[in-house]
């Protein structure tokens, strides 16, 4: 009976979801793309947003192969197929998500330029932001049960023995055991390779061309933002679509995979690991525990679908698009709980009360329930406490503001000490969060908590992606010359997306901390021998020296990491300067608007110059954890996870409240808030520069430290079980040293 619910609501929501996107994309297809200048402005948009995901996912499906190959020979030859199957979902996400905004991106400023109305443009953008949320849902829980279906059960890695133990199959090159976490675990690592790199490879090009774009353009020759004598401007919106969106959307996929695949790996480990114990988790409640995650997310996607609908379907939206965006996800939200509360009593009732206290349920069958509540209520604090640090509406935005009339120098301080303040309470809420996660049900609430958090993401990432969309339609009716009316209702959209980005990034934050402290545990299940005390209890004993050590490592990992990226978005960025510079000093009738800059020349080097930068920054992270193992062997690679979650958390929330900062305060000082101050004074130019600094810091660094925490915890847990028996301390029987 559980196997045929788990098909019936889980294959229904995938369907229903993939065909509602199928239909908004043929819905947005069919609109009007406008005038002549409009349709060649968005149609060179769309040719260079082409050209680099192709070229990008040339060189990802070289490594994917081999990554892939490894993992067949080394561990298991279904985690390598897993791999592959997450790997092209992960792709496909991002790749329709990406030609969905830029297609509808232009459908805007027409809808804007026909209609003069805020609601009915909404409506078109939020069409397009949602094939990209369905998709992201969708695609993830198609390979989830792909999956589990082929290798859980069909596979028999599900079948347990007479003595009630799960079937442990064996690699014939390694000759180590593995079960269906590790394929699991494969399938999260190939939609955690392409998130990786569609992360950083456009992150680094949409700030590359944004820095560019910028420095050149409104700080030098002090012409508006978007505007068509710049030639960095179409690859700035090129930058929206594949860093923004595609981007965007992998990145949310992998934590979305990551938050379900950690909490049915920790079912799995902890059935594993109470085989024999006074209370045991029978193999009915362990079938349920696994189920859980699965169909919870099933019914998020369906709620997702009635609460895009909403705004999709309402006859006349107000001009408010922050309170209708808003009632797309609360409803989503809304029925994804009361769902969950439905699907947690009909799972788990009629199980006995020493099972539930194994399984470590302390509130019963509501218990999952309760700690997925816990999960969303965090993330929505969170997206809250973020708004209050990013928003001009508050004063740390408006303080950055008003220190510009000083200079950037103050401007940047000023920015800089509202970023490390406001790292404090997003972690006080998670510290809170994981607690009651953790008194609720073990480590196996904190990954419902996670998967609480991101259950909705269908509507999150709807609501995410029509900010870039917005913003590319702004940039459209700038260089299509159209009136200011138009302009001020893509720029009311686009502001209203930057807010909804901000709760967006909470819950991204959030839920990568969340779900990697989930992996962590699992890893430290996959390593048991390394982690005993006292014969049974699993801990991570930090004044060992190996893992004190790895701490210490761990710890410098992102700052390592943030460092690579900045300089790789600086290296681009100094390439278009050259080059824009060079257009404006070789052809003066560029700026008198008498003829028109070489833009494909930008894209080009805004292209090149990502896809050469992101390859190290992102090798690094995949190699460290998995060189350290071999060398050092489980304990030390502990060490690495723990202090590179807790730097990599800080730094994520620092570099996206500080960078959003900067942005907002200088559309504050656009806006005419601060007294004293406008667009093309001195202090515009600091808020300018301000925001320049921050570009990278908030659309490359902090989005890229989520995926590295959880990229490192899940390839780490996917080689434990080669590097806990061959590693270089081990063959030189040199672990004792360490109190191993």
């Amino acid at each position: 009976m559980n196997l045929n619910l788990l098909t019936i609501i889980v294959m229904f929501a995938v369907v229903l979801g993939l065909g509602y996107a199928a239909l908004n994309f043929y819905l947005t297809r069919k609109l009007s793309e406008g005038n002549e200048r409009m349709q060649y402005i968005a149609s060179k948009i769309r040719e260079g947003a082409n050209a680099f995901i192709f070229y990008e996912y040339k060189i990802v499906a070289i490594i994917a192969v081999v990554v892939a190959a490894v993992l067949a020979l080394l561990i298991a030859w279904q985690a390598g197929i897993a791999f592959i199957i997450g790997a092209v979902m992960s792709a496909t996400a991002g790749f329709v998500g990406m030609k969905i905004a830029t297609y509808a991106n232009v459908r805007v400023t027409n809808a804007a330029n026909e209609t003069r109305n805020i609601g009915k443009t909404l409506k078109v953008a939020f069409r397009g932001g949602s094939v990209m949320g369905l998709c992201v849902a969708g695609f993830a829980l198609l390979g989830a049960i792909i999956v589990y279906c082929i290798f859980g059960w069909a596979g028999g890695m599900l079948e347990l023995t007479l003595l009630g133990e799960i079937v442990e199959h064996t690699n014939p090159i390694t000759g180590q055991s593995y079960n269906l976490s590790i394929i699991l675990s494969g399938y999260a690592l190939g939609c955690s390779i392409i998130a990786l790199f569609n992360r950083v490879g456009g992150g680094i090009y949409t700030k590359a061309a944004d820095m560019g774009a910028d420095l050149v353009g409104k700080t030098e020759a002090h012409i508006p933002e978007d505007d068509p004598r710049n030639p960095a401007t179409i690859a700035d919106n090129v930058g929206d679509n594949v860093g923004d969106v595609a981007g965007l959307g992998a990145d949310l996929l992998e934590s979305y995979v990551g938050a379900i695949v950690s909490t049915v790996i920790l079912a799995i480990e902890l059935y594993a690991n109470t085989m024999g114990a006074a209370l045991f988790i029978g193999a009915g409640l362990l079938q349920k525990m696994i189920l859980f995650p699965l169909i919870f997310a099933g019914i998020g996607l369906i709620g997702c679908v009635i609460g895009i609908s909403y705004p999709l379907l309402k006859k006349k939206l107000s001009d408010n698009p922050h309170m209708e965006l808003n009632l797309a996800t609360w409803i989503s939200a809304g029925v994804t709980l009361v769902g969950g509360v439905v699907l947690s009593i009909c799972l788990f009732q009629g199980e006995s009360a020493e099972a539930l206290k194994a399984a470590k349920l302390s509130v019963g069958p509501i218990t999952p329930w309760l700690a997925a509540a816990v999960g969303v209520i965090a993330g929505i604090v969170i997206g809250i406490i973020s708004e209050y640090y990013t928003s001009y509406d508050y004063k740390p935005t408006k303080s950055i503001a008003q220190a510009s009339k000083e200079g950037p120098a103050l401007t940047i301080t000023q920015g800089m000490a509202t970023g490390m303040i406001s790292t404090m309470l997003p972690v006080v809420v998670l510290g809170i969060a994981i607690f009651a996660c953790f008194a609720l049900g073990g480590m196996y609430g904190v990954g419902c908590g996670a998967m609480g958090m991101l259950s909705f993401v269908a509507a999150t990432v709807s609501v995410d992606t029509y900010g870039p969309i917005s913003d590319n339609a702004g940039g459209i009716a700038e260089m299509s010359h159209l009136d200011a009316e138009v302009r001020a209702i893509t720029d009311k959209l686009d502001s209203v997306g930057n807010t909804t980005a901000a709760i967006g990034k909470g819950f991204a934050i959030g839920s990568a901390a969340l779900a990697t402290m989930s992996m962590m545990s699992s890893y430290l299940y996959a390593a048991g021998e390394s982690f005993l005390a006292n014969g049974a209890e699993l801990v991570l004993n930090i004044m060992r020296g190996d893992i004190i050590v790895g701490a210490i490592v761990g710890a410098a990992v992102p700052f390592l990491f943030s460092g690579m990226l900045i300089n790789a978005v600086a290296k681009a960025a100094r390439q278009m300067v050259e080059e824009v510079r060079r257009q404006f000093n070789e052809n003066p009738k560029i700026l008198t608007g008498e003829e028109d800059p070489d833009s494909t020349k930008c894209v080009t080097i805004s292209s090149q110059g990502a896809l050469k930068q992101m390859i190290v920054p992102s090798i690094v992270a995949i190699a460290i954890p998995v060189v350290c193992g071999f060398i050092f062997g489980p304990g030390f690679v502990g060490g690495i996870l723990i202090g590179a979650t807790l730097s990599a958390i800080m730094l994520a929330i620092y570099t996206g409240n500080a960078g959003g900062a900067w942005d907002n305060a200088k559309k504050y000082i656009e806006s005419g808030g601060v007294e004293g101050a406008a667009k093309g004074d001195p202090a515009h130019e600091a808020a300018v520069v301000g925001d320049t600094v921050g570009d990278p810091l908030k659309d490359t660094v902090g989005p890229s430290l989520d995926i590295l925490i959880k990229i490192m915890s899940t390839i780490s847990l996917v080689c434990v079980v080669v590097f806990q028996n061959f590693n270089l301390l081990s063959a030189l029987n040199l672990t004792s040293i360490f109190g191993g």
